[in-house]
C-alpha cells in the first residue's frame, strides 16, 4: 500500500493528487480542481474543470459568475462515488457551510480523506460534518488553541435578543461573513422564535436568495432601506441588522438608529480583537471547530497521520504528538482569507476583508 505522501504533495497551486491528476482547493487556476466549499480562499475562479458539490457549485456561479466558475463543471452528490485516473472520489459533508465536502480520495488501499473547513455543531443551513475513517486526515487548524472552545450558538442569540429587549430604541448591527454565517444566524434567529423580518446590508442579498431558491428557509428578509432624505438616518430602531463585518466603519452605518455593534464570529473569544474593532456586543458563534472539536475529530477518524492546512498547525501539532498521532504542517499559501466577497459588493459599502470565524 503506497504511503500518502508518494501520491498526494504541496506545490504553488496548492494540494496535487499526483494519480489522479487533479488539484483540491487550489489557490491558482488549473486544468481540473476538486472544490471542497464557497469561500473564496478554496473556491477560486477561471479553472478548466470544478468537480464540486451542486450547492458549491451554484455559490460559486453566483459569485464568479458562469464563466469563471469552471469551464466544465461537473456536480457530485455526497456519498456518490466517480473515478479519476484510478483515483476513487466521493464527497461527504463537512458541516461548515451550505455544499461543503469533505474529500475522500482511495488509491492501491491507501485513503486521504481533505476536510476543508468544517465544524460539529448542528447547524440548521448544511448538512452535518460525517467523520471518514482514513490513513491520513487533512485538517484546518483555525481554532487550535485550548483558550478557543466554543460556548453553544444559542445562547449567544438568547444574548442577543435580551439586549434588543434592553435597547429596544436602538438598531443591532451584527457583522456576518456572506456566505454561511449569515444565513446560519438568521436561522438561529429564527429557531429561537424571531420572526420579524431581518434587514440585510446589500452585500447579503444575493446569497441568501441563493439559500432560500436551494431549499434553505430564512423566513422574512428586507434590504436596509434609505433615509427619506440625504444624511438621514435613526432607521430600525428595535430591529437586527445584518451586514459584512466592518460595515459599522462605512457612512452606510449612519442610516440606523444608535446601532448596537456587534459581531458573529469564533474570534470574539478575545477581547482585544472585539475592543479594537469597537464591538460592543461580541457573539462567539464560529462555522469552524473549536479546539476540542479538532480533537475529537481526529480521534474519530482514526487516522495515524494528520495533515495541517492552515491555522495554529504548531498547537495541534504538538498536541497530535502527544496522543501518538504524526502531525505535518504544510503550510498551504492563501488559505484562512476566508472573507470573502470575490464577486464586486454594491457601491454602498465595500467592508475590508478580514479572516473569518
Amino acid at each position: 500500500m503506497p504511503h500518502p505522501e508518494t501520491w498526494m504533495r504541496v506545490t504553488p497551486q496548492g494540494l496535487y493528487c499526483a494519480p489522479g491528476d487533479f488539484f483540491i482547493d487550489p489557490a491558482r487556476p488549473v486544468a481540473r480542481a476538486i472544490v471542497t466549499h464557497g469561500h473564496s480562499d478554496h473556491a477560486r475562479p477561471d479553472h478548466g474543470a470544478v468537480l464540486a458539490s451542486a450547492e458549491t457549485l451554484a455559490i460559486m456561479r453566483t459569485r464568479m459568475g458562469e464563466g469563471r466558475a469552471g469551464r466544465e463543471q461537473q456536480a457530485l452528490r455526497p456519498g456518490e462515488a466517480v473515478t479519476q485516473n484510478s483515483v476513487g472520489i466521493r464527497l461527504v459533508p463537512a458541516g461548515h457551510v451550505l455544499g461543503s465536502c469533505q474529500v475522500v480520495l482511495d488509491w492501491q488501499g491507501s485513503r486521504i480523506v481533505v476536510s476543508g473547513d468544517y465544524k460539529r455543531r448542528a447547524d440548521p443551513t448544511c448538512a452535518p460534518f460525517e467523520p471518514v475513517v482514513c490513513d491520513v486526515f487533512v485538517t484546518e487548524a483555525t481554532f487550535a488553541l485550548p483558550v478557543f472552545r466554543h460556548p453553544p450558538a444559542e445562547a449567544e442569540i438568547t444574548r442577543l435578543l435580551d439586549s434588543l429587549r434592553l435597547f429596544p430604541d436602538r438598531a443591532h448591527l451584527v457583522g456576518v461573513y456572506a456566505l454561511g454565517k449569515a444565513q446560519r444566524l438568521i436561522a438561529l434567529l429564527r429557531q429561537a422564535g424571531w420572526d420579524r423580518p431581518i434587514y440585510l446590508h446589500g452585500a447579503l442579498l444575493a446569497l441568501c436568495e441563493l439559500y432560500e431558491g436551494l431549499g434553505v428557509r430564512l423566513g422574512p428578509l428586507a434590504p436596509v432601506p434609505s433615509p427619506a432624505k440625504r444624511g438621514g438616518g435613526g432607521l430600525l430602531a428595535g430591529e437586527i441588522v445584518l451586514a459584512p463585518p466592518s460595515a459599522e466603519a462605512t457612512a452606510w452605518v449612519r442610516r440606523l438608529a444608535e446601532p448596537v455593534v456587534c459581531a458573529a464570529s469564533g474570534w470574539m473569544r478575545v477581547r482585544q480583537r472585539a475592543k479594537a474593532r469597537g464591538v460592543e456586543l461580541p457573539l462567539i458563534v464560529s462555522d469552524h471547530a473549536d479546539w476540542d472539536e479538532l480533537l475529537e475529530t481526529v480521534a474519530a477518524v482514526q487516522a495515524p497521520e494528520v495533515w495541517v492546512t492552515h491555522g495554529r498547525d504548531d498547537a495541534l501539532v504538538h498536541a497530535l504528538g502527544l496522543r501518538g498521532v504524526r502531525g505535518r504542517a504544510l503550510h498551504l499559501l492563501g488559505r484562512g482569507e476566508e472573507e470573502e466577497d470575490a464577486a464586486p459588493l454594491p457601491a454602498e459599502a465595500a467592508p475590508a476583508a478580514e479572516t473569518a470565524g
